[in-house]
């Protein structure tokens, strides 16, 4: 009888503990968030350093007030903090646009001239944005390159680690999941700012297939199976209300082309 006393005393011990410890936020314990928050930071600002030494920066009040005028209902309308995002354009004529940590998102001023229409380029925008917003860009590169590789470049001026974060982000996939949820949200992103996403598909499409921009088309090329994504979006909103509201006048949108297209530094 002591025995089986004994023993249930044991497990009663071994599960009071057990419940205990799973009320411990270990997160918050050992400040794991505040090192990776202050870690994020470090990367995003030493990456976008770099990359103002090495490219041309696009610093228009026109420019950048127009593309705001367009992030400002995607973010409004989904709860985003517009000022939680960094955004930068650089001219450049690749059709490009990726997102780096702490909310940096980078737009190359090749996708706004390529984009035919303001929903084409929101929902691009949105994608990035859904990037950043589901944590995306510490998850790929904590895998790709490693947590304790990142963190030594807050700590010291490692090069080449910053040039392999920047080609991992800039020219690299995520994983397919991760592709189709930043898809998928940002189609939510848009219906709620009742933003067709139907352009979106429609740009994914087009330019999976179009061979002018040759290999300037760098969002495309890292990120495989356009026709299928353009495919499954439209499966997506299939049966959904769809809004029609343009954010821009057509002349508002074609004057926003043209001075991306005639800037100079």
């Amino acid at each position: 009888m002591k025995t089986l006393f004994r023993g249930l005393t044991i497990v009663g011990a071994f599960f009071g503990i057990w419940f205990l410890l799973a009320q411990i936020d270990y997160i918050t314990f050992f400040k794991i968030d505040k090192a990776k928050s202050a870690t994020e930071k470090g990367v995003g600002d030493m990456i976008w350093d770099q990359i103002k030494k090495t490219e041309d920066i696009i610093v228009n009040d026109s420019i950048t007030k127009t593309l705001d005028k367009l992030l400002d209902p995607l973010c409004k309308e989904n709860g985003i903090v517009r000022d939680s995002l960094k955004v930068h354009i650089i001219q450049k004529d690749e059709v490009n646009a990726f997102a780096l940590p702490d909310g940096h998102l980078v737009i190359y001023s090749g996708l706004i001239e390529a984009s035919k229409n303001e929903q084409a380029l929101i929902g691009v925008l949105g994608h990035e944005i859904a990037h950043i917003e589901n944590d995306h860009v510490m998850k790929k590169l904590s895998k790709e390159i490693g947590f304790s590789v990142l963190m030594s470049i807050t700590t010291g001026n490692n090069g080449s680690v910053i040039k392999e974060v920047m080609h991992t982000l800039s020219s690299t996939a995520y994983d397919r999941s991760l592709e189709k949820e930043a898809d998928i949200t940002s189609v939510e992103y848009m219906l709620k700012a009742k933003v067709d996403p139907a352009p979106f598909a429609d740009f994914l499409y087009d330019m999976s297939f179009d061979k002018s921009f040759g290999g300037a088309l760098s969002w495309i090329s890292t990120h495989p199976e356009s026709e299928a994504r353009a495919k499954y979006i439209l499966e997506y909103i299939k049966g959904k209300k769809l809004e029609k509201k343009m954010i821009l006048s057509q002349k508002e949108w074609d004057g926003f082309k043209k001075a991306v297209n005639d800037y100079e530094n």
